[in-house]
């Protein structure tokens, strides 16, 4: 399946990088471009709204790991929206709900972030 990815910034400073498709071995190095790109141009609130994806790996959830150890040290945040109980069940077995805060839709976690 293919992955499309989009990057937008907020006026108040916030990146917001929404994914649909699959996240996968294959499709994990983009979702990593953006994330790395919006950590080097210093944007500390990140949102990865990933409403579109039904399906979510190990290689995924590193990088997503990933983003929340470069934003930690300078007092940023990454947090998720997502809706698919696929992969809100990956985040619960893996443990990783209490790593990340996950909403189930993008005003919410804007809100949460502002």
């Amino acid at each position: 399946m293919e992955l499309n990815i989009q990057s937008e910034r907020t006026d108040d400073g916030i990146a917001i990088i929404t994914v649909e498709g699959e996240l996968d071995l294959y499709t994990a190095p983009r979702l990593k471009e953006n994330l790395m790109a919006a950590v080097e141009d210093d944007m500390l609130k990140i949102v990865v709204n990933m409403t579109g994806v039904h399906f979510i790996d190990s290689s995924a959830l590193g990088v997503l790991i990933g983003g929340v150890k470069r934003l930690k040290p300078k007092g940023g945040r990454l947090v998720l929206v997502s809706v698919d109980e696929n992969v809100n069940w990956i985040f619960q077995i893996t443990g990783l709900n209490a790593v990340f805060d996950i909403f189930h839709s993008q005003e919410d976690a804007l809100r949460n972030l502002a």
